[in-house]
Order: C-alpha cells, then sequence, then structure tokens
C-alpha cells in the first residue's frame, strides 16, 4: 500500500526525495509563499497523491485554477515538455497523466452543488463573527439562541433569525428582566447586519437540505479518494463569509467525527486557502477555538493544511500545530518583508549545508524549502526541494465540462432544490395570526355588545318618550273636560284633609260631643 505522498526533490543542490508520509497528514500542513511561486500547484499535486491513496480532500479554489483536476493532462500541453524533464530530473519515473475523481461544490449553486448548513448549526459564536457584530450584540444573539431551544423555534435559515429577533423586541422588557438588558437598538444594528449578509448571497449558506459531511468522505469506484472543490472565485468578493464557511466546516468535522487515534492514514484532507482572512481582526475566542479545533481534530483522522503567503499570517500556537511545511519563496523587500523571512527560517530544524534564511529567498518558481514529519513524528531537517509536475490538467477546465462532471456526480439533485419546513418564522408567523384573530374577534364582540346596548337603550327611551306623551295626553284631555274653580278646589282639599288621621279625630271629636251632650 502507499504510505506516502510523493513531493518531490533530486537533482544537483538538492535533497533527497521529499514525501508527506500518510500516517502523519493528520499532524497537519502549512503551505506558504508569495503571490506566483507554486503555491496552487503544490496545492494541486498533494490532493493527487491523497486521492491515488483512497483519502478524500476538500479544497477551495480561489482562481478556478483547481477543476483542472477534474481532466487528465496532455502530451499537446505548452508545459509538456518541461513537466517530462522536471520528472526526470526528480526521478520520478511512473510519472504520468490522469483525471481524478472530483465532486464541485458552490455556496451560490451556479458551479456545482449547493452547500448549505442552518442558522443553528452555525451557532452563535461563528454568525457573531460573520455579521462582525459587538458584544452587546454577539449577547442579544446569544439570547436569541437560547430562546429558540426553550420556546421550540427551529432557526433554519435567515427569515428564522429576523422572525426571532423581531419577537425579542416586541418582548424584551420581559426578557431583559430574565436575561440582561436587551436594547432595541442592539436588535436593530444585528437587522441591519443580516440585511448586509443577504446583499452579499449570504442567505444561500443557510436552508435545508443541509450539507451531510458523508458527501465530503467518499471514495469512487475505483477506490480512489473524492476531491470536493469549492468554488470560491466569486465567494472570495466577501472574505469574512468565505473564511466563516470553512471554519464552520472544519468545527463541524471537529464535533461530529468520531475518535480514532492516529490512523495509517487520514480520513479527510482539509485545504484552508488565504487562510490569512480566518484570523485578520478575529476576537480572541475565536482564535483560540481554531487553536483547539487545530489541536484535536488530528485524534478525528483529519488533517489540516493552511495555505497562505507568509507564516506569520498564522497565530504563533496555531503554526506551532502545523508539522508538514512546504515553504515557497518569500521576497524581503522591506523591512517587514525580512523579519517575516527571518520568522519563518527560524521554524525550520536547521541543514548545515545551507542556510534557511537565503534558500527561502532565493528559490524559484515550482521550488520549495520543505520539512516533513519523519519516524515519530520528529520533524525533518529543511530541504530545498523541486515540486513534482502535476498529472492532472494544469489551469481550469470549461464551463461544459464542470457542467457534465456535476451532472454526473452520484450526488446530483439532492441539494439542489431547497426545502422550507416548519421553523420559528413558520410558527411566530401562525402565533401572530392567531392572536390577530383573537384579538379581532373580542373587538368585534365588544362591538356586537355595545351595538346590543344601544339598540336597547333606544328601545327604553323610545318606551319612555311613548308612555309619557300618554300620560301628558289623558291629563290635558282631563283638564280640558273638567275645570276646577276654587270653592271646588277648596272641598277636594277639606274633603282629602278630613279623610286623613287628623280629620279623623276631629270628626270623633266633634260627634263626641254632639252625643255626649245629647
Amino acid at each position: 500500500m502507499q504510505d506516502h505522498v510523493f513531493l518531490g526533490g533530486g537533482g544537483p543542490g538538492y535533497g533527497e526525495k521529499q514525501g508527506l508520509a500518510l500516517r502523519y497528514a493528520n499532524r497537519h500542513g502549512l503551505i506558504a509563499g508569495a503571490t506566483g511561486t507554486g503555491k496552487t500547484v503544490t496545492l494541486q499535486i498533494l490532493a493527487e497523491g491523497f486521492s491515488a491513496a483512497g483519502v478524500p480532500v476538500f479544497l477551495s479554489d480561489v482562481k478556478g485554477d483547481l477543476s483542472g483536476l477534474a481532466n487528465a493532462g496532455s502530451p499537446t500541453a505548452k508545459l509538456h515538455g518541461p513537466f517530462m524533464e522536471r520528472a526526470a530530473k526528480i526521478g520520478f519515473d511512473d510519472y504520468s497523466y490522469a483525471a481524478f475523481p472530483v465532486a464541485f461544490w458552490d455556496l451560490f449553486g451556479k458551479q456545482g452543488h449547493p452547500v448549505r448548513t442552518t442558522v443553528a448549526e452555525m451557532g452563535p459564536l461563528l454568525l457573531s463573527r460573520l455579521l462582525e457584530l459587538t458584544d452587546p450584540q454577539e449577547g442579544i444573539l446569544n439570547i436569541a439562541f437560547r430562546l429558540s431551544d426553550e420556546e421550540g423555534l427551529p432557526l433554519l435559515d435567515l427569515k428564522d433569525l429576523r422572525a426571532l429577533l423581531v419577537w425579542i423586541g416586541e418582548n424584551r422588557a420581559e426578557l431583559s428582566l430574565r436575561y440582561g438588558n436587551v436594547s432595541i437598538a442592539s436588535i436593530g444594528a444585528i437587522q441591519r447586519r443580516l440585511l448586509v449578509l443577504e446583499n452579499q448571497g449570504g442567505s444561500n449558506l443557510f436552508g435545508e437540505p443541509a450539507l451531510e459531511l458523508n458527501d465530503l468522505m467518499r471514495q469512487a469506484p475505483d477506490g480512489r479518494g473524492m476531491v470536493n472543490i469549492l468554488a470560491a472565485d466569486t465567494l472570495m468578493a466577501s472574505p469574512g463569509l468565505y473564511s466563516t464557511f470553512l471554519l464552520w466546516l472544519l468545527s463541524e468535522l471537529f464535533e461530529e467525527l468520531p475518535e480514532v487515534g492516529d490512523p495509517d492514514k487520514p480520513k479527510l484532507v482539509f485545504f484552508f486557502d488565504e487562510a490569512h482572512l480566518l484570523f485578520d481582526g478575529a476576537p480572541k475566542a475565536l482564535v483560540d477555538k481554531v487553536e483547539q479545533v487545530a489541536r484535536l481534530i488530528r485524534s478525528k483522522g483529519v488533517g489540516v493544511f493552511f495555505v497562505t503567503q507568509s507564516p506569520p499570517d498564522i497565530p504563533e500556537d496555531i503554526l506551532g500545530q502545523l508539522g508538514n511545511r512546504v515553504q515557497h519563496a518569500l521576497r524581503a523587500f522591506t523591512a517587514r518583508d525580512r523579519k517575516a523571512l527571518r520568522l519563518a527560517a527560524e521554524t525550520y530544524r536547521p541543514n548545515p549545508r545551507f542556510e534557511t534564511v537565503d534558500a527561502i529567498r532565493d528559490v524559484g518558481v515550482g521550488e520549495a524549502v520543505t520539512s516533513m514529519l519523519q519516524r515519530k513524528g520528529v520533524p525533518g531537517v529543511v530541504e530545498r526541494t523541486l515540486i513534482r509536475p502535476p498529472s492532472s490538467q494544469l489551469g481550469p477546465i470549461t464551463p461544459a465540462r464542470r457542467a457534465e462532471v456535476i451532472a454526473q456526480s452520484a450526488l446530483a439533485g439532492k441539494y439542489e432544490a431547497q426545502v422550507d419546513r416548519q421553523s420559528a418564522y413558520e410558527i411566530l408567523r401562525a402565533r401572530a395570526d392567531a392572536a390577530a384573530q383573537a384579538a379581532a374577534q373580542a373587538e368585534q364582540a365588544e362591538i356586537d355588545a355595545e351595538e346590543s346596548q344601544s339598540a336597547a337603550q333606544r328601545e327604553f327611551n323610545a318606551a319612555r318618550r311613548y308612555s309619557g306623551s300618554r300620560v301628558s295626553r289623558s291629563t290635558a284631555r282631563q283638564t280640558r273636560s273638567q275645570p276646577a274653580g276654587i270653592g271646588e278646589a277648596l272641598t277636594r282639599a277639606v274633603v282629602k284633609e278630613l279623610s286623613g288621621t287628623t280629620g279623623r279625630r276631629l270628626v270623633r271629636g266633634i260627634l263626641g260631643g254632639l252625643f255626649r251632650g245629647r
């Protein structure tokens, strides 16, 4: 079984052949060098070597050149002669042209299978980094994720998060007592950052069906590892989205894969191109997370290679985890460049045959200073190395060929159609509709009660008016038919008085006196 990936070497002034041992590939690595010195070709030949050994690979294609892995090189190519000459010079006797099994991916779904995750899987830390939030705003986002769990409101896409933030704003008085101050200004700032992310195409990243990690760890029917290529030429216009997505994917691998210790070969090799974007302005919590992943993910059988222009682009604690190194030329035009050159040279185990600083500065295009892990994981002595030529096509493939590879993929049709199942947005909208309907019914009931009361009042008033008018008319008729004089009125008054208690006493007194006298 192949136990290493051949890199190159040989020739006058150069060291022995250099290869990357598969059993130490999960100890991570670094590919560094100035623009135009050959980093992309080195990445391509490493992907070829891992694939040939049955190891799946994930890499991002920033310039579009790595799509050539899907096609075999050609004897009619412009560099065929130099390639054959280089292969003979370094003793690459079995060099031949070959295509490799490739799966294309694209966040925007145009140049490959769509790649999606959910807002919940992204988590508040990475999402805060993606949105460039302040500490108070990140606190609001953490409250949103907590409420998502407590209230049963799944966060799948950006509209779910927007709806939940609106709900938090409407209930901020109560939530502030439970979780601390919930500022309406912070909620508004998060909503604006979400709008910017949507304008950058970030809404394509969130949703379902979400990416299944097993689809990145497949092998072709012939046993070669699948080379997963993320189209990143358009994605690089949003560097924050690019770096956060790759870090999320790396974190998912760390969280989901089981422990395997130190296998004979890695389960997956992950290339993080333009790695400096990950650390530019990154908060300490994020850098600590990357360091944790780099330190522990090797036990999951995953090797991570950071690709950048200069080693100081990588934080020192993380740089110390990268055992396999390919250093292309660094140009020292300024004092800062010279300092970076010295720092890069100090990270290698010295070779008595040459000065590492001079070698890094003087190597040409297609050459590198290399140091691979040896037996028991000991760093090898630094060597000047001629990088071997690629077996696949150098440069991009045609759009028609890309479309053909995508259509023939075993994953064709699995991720293309987006699914929008019930989540926070739909649940909160249903609650709002139910509340609005209940409020409308209550308002209608109140209106009906008021109208019923008004009708009864009108009937009562009408009855009073009708009764009063009859009494008035009867009195009027009586007055008109029996006019009363002064004498008659006096008589009625006397009769009334005599019919009372006092009157009866007076009558008994008069009559009694009369009878007694008789």
